[in-house]
């Protein structure tokens, strides 16, 4: 039998990289990377898009060629059920007239096509109405040629076929098998192998391009039977294959974690201290810059309006932005728009000290853009709280009695009044130890004071997608149960 205190040391112990599993004999070592095209032409194309944007009266043009394909493959019981090869392609084009914008896109790479694609981007803008905002970014704020070529070492290609990557999600499913005879079940196991690379350019001089890859193991368990089956899930996703945890690893985890939920009850209506484990806090970070993002602040649609160099949460708490992480999932030399990026904190001392923004939204606010076209770049969370023994056990006597939280269901963020209420499971927990399994509860509260009552972030830290963070605990929600 799997006891709540074994996942708790199972949730301490094992990262996104234990247990690593020798894939070396998969990865590429042949320098093919798999694309169809090359980078020089795309860059042909992208010229030619703009040459004919100029031709055609275009004050400004930007165009992107881009490329991505990959591998997929499930399995479930064993059994194959999907092998699924991708391949896309698309040539994208913005014309300014003026302050008027259009854009178009097509995946045919001829030169009628491309000129028909610039020639509606171009159409589109013209019949558009002015917008004082609309335009390319400042030719200042434009990354140079040099720091556009900088290298991220963000490409890795996996050249895995489809059987082997079957075997591996076979592994991982078999191995949330073999933990325990009450994993009776299996939702699958999945591998993929993802890369892609494209080249831009606009007429204010940014030219620049690169090629990134994302792979990815998962598995999804379910314990029990009858009326008491739980289902949870695990992966590992890197950019090198090399990387990735080994299938042995992920497939026993997932399983102690569906293990875990088995025996979930509901509680009673209350209000108590909730920690989010590290993953799913990821979430709170997600929403704290959803709320200082460029779009929501100029429609005035966020319940952290105004909030730029004051204190909107607690003094220990600091948040640094590196857009320069060697193999970063969120790392690149520019943004979307060709700005150069560069790290920096935004918030510091509790205090926020800078925006997401791109261009379009740093003119509506009045303000520079901070290089955060397409979104946040490697974002770390951190308490000067924290010490180096605040792992997850740590974390749940810091909590005392209250609610650990390990998954949540729904949406339910709303950006204007910052009200949160989603659904949820987890664990009830009584003097720092947990007690048993809940779900079926719903935990509310608002977004403003639940940044404002972060009392704690564990040690336990964990990167899911471009965000790290450890577990976060809230002072005080509110919990909806029977």
């Amino acid at each position: 039998m799997v006891s709540p205190s074994i996942i708790v040391l199972a949730m301490n112990n094992l990262g996104p990289s234990a247990g690593q599993f020798d894939m070396s004999t998969t990865a590429s070592t042949t320098g093919n990377n798999g694309f169809s095209y090359s980078r020089d032409f795309f860059a042909d194309l992208v010229d030619a898009a703009l040459a004919h944007a100029k031709k055609l009266g275009a004050s400004d043009a930007g165009a992107e060629a881009s490329e991505g394909c990959g591998l997929s493959v499930s399995v479930r019981k064993g059994d194959l059920e999907n092998v699924e090869r991708n391949r896309d392609k698309s040539l994208g084009v913005t014309v300014y007239v003026g302050n008027r914008r259009g854009n178009a896109s097509t995946s045919d790479f001829s030169m009628r096509a491309i000129e028909q694609t610039v020639q509606a981007a171009f159409d589109i803008a013209r019949f558009t109405a002015e917008d004082p905002a609309a335009g390319l970014p400042d030719e200042c704020d434009v990354v140079s040629l040099q720091e556009a070529s900088r290298d991220l070492d963000l490409f890795h290609p996996w050249t895995i076929q489809s059987p082997e990557a079957a075997d591996l999600a076979r592994a991982a499913e078999a191995a949330a098998f073999d933990t325990d005879s009450r994993i009776t079940n299996s939702e699958g196991a999945s591998v993929s192998a993802q890369q892609s690379h494209f080249f831009s350019a606009h007429t204010h001089g940014f030219r620049g391009g690169y090629a990134s890859s994302r792979h990815t193991l998962s598995v999804s368990p379910i314990a029990g039977f009858g009326d008491d089956m739980q289902r949870d899930y695990w992966f590992s996703s890197q950019r090198r294959s090399e990387d990735l945890a080994s299938p042995a690893a992920v497939g026993r985890y997932a399983a102690e974690r569906s293990l875990s939920r088995l025996g979930s009850r509901k509680i009673a209506t209350t209000e108590c201290p909730v920690l989010f484990e590290s993953p799913l806090a990821s979430g709170l970070l997600g929403a704290l810059v959803q709320a200082i993002s460029g779009s929501a602040l100029y429609r005035k649609s966020t319940f952290l309006l105004d909030s730029l160099g004051k204190r909107m949460l607690p003094k220990h708490i600091q948040l640094l932005e590196d857009p320069t992480i060697q193999r970063g999932k969120g790392s690149s030399p520019f943004d979307d728009e060709g700005v150069k990026v560069q790290a920096r904190s935004v918030i510091e001392d509790g205090r926020v000290q800078g925006y997401f923004l791109g261009s379009y939204s740093a003119r509506k606010l009045g303000m520079r853009t901070t290089g955060n076209a397409g979104g946040s770049h490697n974002l770390v969370l951190t308490s000067s709280l924290t010490q180096p023994s605040d792992d997850l056990n740590a974390m749940l006597v810091k909590l005392g009695t209250g609610l650990f939280v390990t998954e949540l269901m729904g949406q339910g963020v709303n950006y204007v009044t910052g009200d949160y209420s989603r659904g949820a499971s987890g664990f009830w927990v009584e003097q720092g130890r947990i007690a048993f399994p809940v779900h079926e509860i719903t935990i509310a509260g608002n977004m403003k004071d639940m940044l404002a009552g972060i009392e704690a972030v564990g040690s336990d830290a964990y990167t899911y997608g471009a965000k790290t963070v450890g577990s976060i605990l809230i002072n005080r929600m509110k919990l909806a149960g029977s």
